[in-house]
This record gives structure tokens, C-alpha cells and sequence, in this order.
């Protein structure tokens, strides 16, 4: 099987509402930091991601 990044990640958090969406992970947008990092904390808990911060207000849940 051919595995590249795009099927890793579960999902967006971004506070960036510039942000467009993508085909294949679902973009949730945090009103800010603070909201943003929750959001990601508890996609992450449910899916058992994990949680990567790309700074700017932008986090990834991926699985490894």
C-alpha cells in the first residue's frame, strides 16, 4: 500500500478562516487559540491522534 501524508491526517484546527477545506480532512474553525487547541485536544482523544501545532492558530491530528 502507498501511505503519504494526506491519509495520515485526521484533521485541521485553524483559526484561519482563509483556510480552504480539503477533499480528504475535515477543517474545524477555533474563534481562537485557546479554542483551537481544545478542539484539537478532543479530536485527538477520540481518534487517538495526535495533536501537532503549526503555529499561527493552525493545528494537525494525525495518526502515526
Amino acid at each position: 500500500m502507498d501511505y503519504g501524508i494526506k491519509d495520515s491526517i485526521i484533521a485541521i484546527v485553524t483559526t484561519n478562516r482563509s483556510m480552504a477545506g480539503s477533499p480528504n480532512s475535515p477543517v474545524f474553525y477555533a474563534e481562537n487559540r485557546e479554542e483551537g487547541e481544545r478542539t484539537a485536544l478532543l479530536i485527538a482523544k477520540c481518534t487517538r491522534g495526535m495533536v501537532h501545532d503549526l503555529l499561527g492558530g493552525t493545528y494537525i491530528i494525525v495518526r502515526h
